[in-house]
């Protein structure tokens, strides 16, 4: 049961991270590293993002789907000069390693997993850049959206810094509008108690302080970004799951699943997608993942991800609606804990 006191930390957190700077250690997350000669050509063949044309030092956002399209993980991807770095959801290390060394033939590609060697922190908020520079040790802070830069600390070792807004809806990426900012950070991880003590003192110079996965997932579903493995699953297309303006380049050449993610393009619309919903009445409890959604009296999808929003002064839940109900506007019924709670579906990010 959730105390005053941790209620007051979670919000102290939750404004941290939208407000100043919030730190957060996702070093649970996967962590692979592609490395040998032809890995350049390997990956872009692998991922529905562009990949050949990823410079030194730049990255993107994609998929890994099968070959009928389906999602099997999200996943950014670091060019780090020599190797690239793929960052995605916690506990997919192993599988993903085997889909990719599947398509290995006569390729000098290796796939290594990283997560033992490096942690990961990250930064996030509107004073995120701050925070970093208050570290004292880059003279280069990454402008661009998933540039990295290196550098080799007399005590820290080999740290890589990475333009990283977690909190960066797609729809604000897609337009340009995006105003939330954020870093990662790659330490060695006999590095990594040390390394977050400093960049938490860091924060707090600026107004923030060290932050929990509770504080930082209300601030997801808030800002509408789907995670791996609640929001979109194995058995979506990335179509429907809000991410494809940011994760698929329609004009990069082949890779595995190509043809059916071209032809749903081809067609301009998926039969269901991703969508946010504003509830309108106050449940006892927070909907659950698999909720049904219905309306007219039929099921027409179900909720993925839910929060009690302190911005909206209210509950949120994202879920994965129908075409046929899933406009901007429409009434929903959410199926939860025994009860019929009425819901309102509206745009992606939730505003307040």
């Amino acid at each position: 049961m959730e105390t005053k006191n941790d209620g007051a930390r979670n919000q102290s957190e939750y404004d941290a991270l939208l407000q100043t700077a919030g730190v957060l250690d996702l070093s649970r997350r996967s962590r692979l590293c592609v490395t040998g000669n032809d890995r350049v050509r390997f990956l872009h063949g692998q991922v529905t993002n562009h990949v050949k044309r990823l410079a030194a030092g730049q990255g993107c956002y994609a998929a890994i789907v099968t070959a009928k399209g389906k999602m099997e993980s999200d996943v950014n991807i670091f060019n780090l000069a020599d190797e690239f770095l793929l960052d995605f959801e916690p506990g997919l290390a192993a599988a993903i390693a085997r889909r990719l060394e599947k398509f290995i033939v006569a390729d000098d590609v290796q796939i290594v997993d990283v997560a033992a060697h490096y942690g990961l922190l990250s930064v996030q908020g509107p004073k995120a850049g701050e925070a970093v520079r208050g570290l004292g040790l880059f003279s280069e802070i990454p402008a661009a959206r998933f540039d990295s830069v290196k550098i080799s600390d007399a005590v820290f070792g080999e740290i890589y810094l990475a333009n990283h807004a977690r909190l960066a809806s797609g729809r604000e990426l897609a337009s340009g509008t995006a105003v939330m900012a954020g870093f990662d950070l790659f330490v060695p991880a006999d590095a990594i108690r040390p390394f977050t003590a400093e960049l938490a003192a860091a924060a707090e110079r600026c107004g923030g302080c060290q932050c929990g996965p509770e504080a930082f997932e209300t601030a997801r579903i808030e800002r509408g970004i789907p995670r791996f493995g609640a929001d979109m699953t194995t058995d979506n297309l990335p179509q429907e799951c809000g991410i494809e303006d940011t994760a698929i380049s329609y004009n990069k050449g082949c890779y595995i699943g190509q043809e059916v993610i071209n032809r749903i393009h081809s067609i301009g619309r998926v039969q269901r997608r991703l969508c946010g919903l504003r509830l309108g009445a106050e449940p006892r409890k927070l909907p659950r993942a698999g909720d049904l959604l219905v309306a007219g009296g039929k099921e027409v999808g179900r909720v993925t991800s839910a929060a009690w929003s302190p911005a909206l002064r209210g509950i949120i839940a994202l879920g994965c609606v129908r075409r046929e109900a899933n406009a901007v506007g429409t009434a929903l019924t959410v199926k939860s804990g025994g009860s019929d709670v009425p819901a309102m579906l509206v745009e992606l990010p939730f505003a307040a």
